[in-house]
């Protein structure tokens, strides 16, 4: 029991309802109209992949989000961007970049 997550019992409908109420009651109208948290998947989905796009290791983002990582990237891979230059950075600073052959 020590790994476990409990597990939500509500049924979808009831969070659906208590999602679209909460929506409606805390932000101001403009946020409420606009895509982002429409569904209680898209304000996750925004959430992960923001996390993702900071560099937060996806094995820690597919924890705190419940998935496994094939199954937290199979959606998201399209969406993360931005750390293809840190990246490169990190691998030349490591030297584990190939040389480049010479074209000449």
């Amino acid at each position: 029991m020590g790994g476990e997550r409990p597990r939500c019992l509500a049924a979808g409908s009831v969070v659906r309802r208590a999602w679209h109420g909460a929506r409606k009651a805390v932000p101001p109208p403009h946020v409420f109209d606009s895509p982002t948290g429409r569904r209680v998947y898209d304000n996750r989905h925004t959430r992960v992949t923001k996390w993702l796009n900071d560099g937060i290791p996806p094995a820690h983002v597919a924890d705190w989000a419940g998935n496994s990582v094939p199954a937290l990237l199979a959606p998201q891979s399209r969406c993360v961007e931005g750390q293809l230059p840190d990246l490169k950075r990190r691998l030349e600073a490591a030297g584990d970049l190939p040389e480049r052959p010479d074209p000449g």
